[in-house]
């Protein structure tokens, strides 16, 4: 029915599951180096030197507005052929997507802070609180509460747009979906639509929870 039985033809089932785990293990090195990344590039962007915040804005607003599939083909491709390296595809994955989730999470990060009301920064001082000591017992907890449901937020949106790396080569789970399909176009004509389904319900068991993490955070801090 729909094809979902070429899914579990020989190794077919094996296979998509390892087309998620490169586009999960993508998605984690990414996060892993742009999450600290961003925050410390946020921090610049709160701050008051004004050469620093506006380089850090040009590129926060190149990333935004150029789509993740151009910076792909922009390193992946035009990087190679202009400087004369290898990178892989899995490489240039991780480059890319490094580069999105840093300049996405220095906004998460600036828009935290500045949300911070003045008054506490007077009240603090007024209190007999040192600069440090208001950051360390003040800022930074109310940052962090604001800014953990929105970084699993990012972390899900990544792992979604790790669908992308298909088109430079990364063998990953929409990718193994197309191999199937083509190699059972003759005997199962219909299996585009089950494969193509059993690969929204990985997408959707790999985002899923972390998205209902997120909106309890934000149910509970709001």
């Amino acid at each position: 029915m729909w094809g979902i039985e070429v899914i579990f033809k020989g190794k077919n089932f094996l296979r998509l599951l390892d087309g998620l785990g490169t586009a999960l293990e993508i998605s984690v090195i990414a996060v892993l180096i742009s999450i600290p990344l961003g925050i410390i590039l946020g921090i610049l962007m709160a701050g008051r030197n004004p050469v620093i915040k506006a380089v850090l804005r040009v590129y926060l607003d190149f990333i935004r507005i150029m789509p993740q599939l151009v910076l792909l083909f922009l390193v992946f491709f035009g990087t190679t052929k202009a400087w004369g390296w290898d990178l892989s595809g899995e490489v240039s994955s991780v480059i890319v997507f490094s580069m999105w989730g840093a300049a996405e999470m220095s906004d998460l990060v600036r828009g935290s802070l500045a949300a911070i009301p003045k008054h506490q920064y007077e009240s603090a001082q007024s209190l007999g609180f040192t600069p440090l000591q208001t950051k360390i017992y003040i800022i930074i907890p109310q940052t962090v509460r604001r800014l953990i449901p929105l970084s699993i937020n990012l972390i899900t949106r990544m792992i979604k747009t790790t669908s992308l790396v298909l088109m430079i080569g990364v063998v990953e789970v929409l990718k193994v979906a197309q191999q199937i399909i083509e190699a059972n176009r003759m005997t199962a004509p219909e299996a585009a639509f089950g494969v193509y389904l059993f690969v929204f319900a990985l997408y959707f068991a790999a985002c899923f929870i972390p998205s209902l993490f997120a909106r309890h955070l934000e149910r509970k801090w709001s």
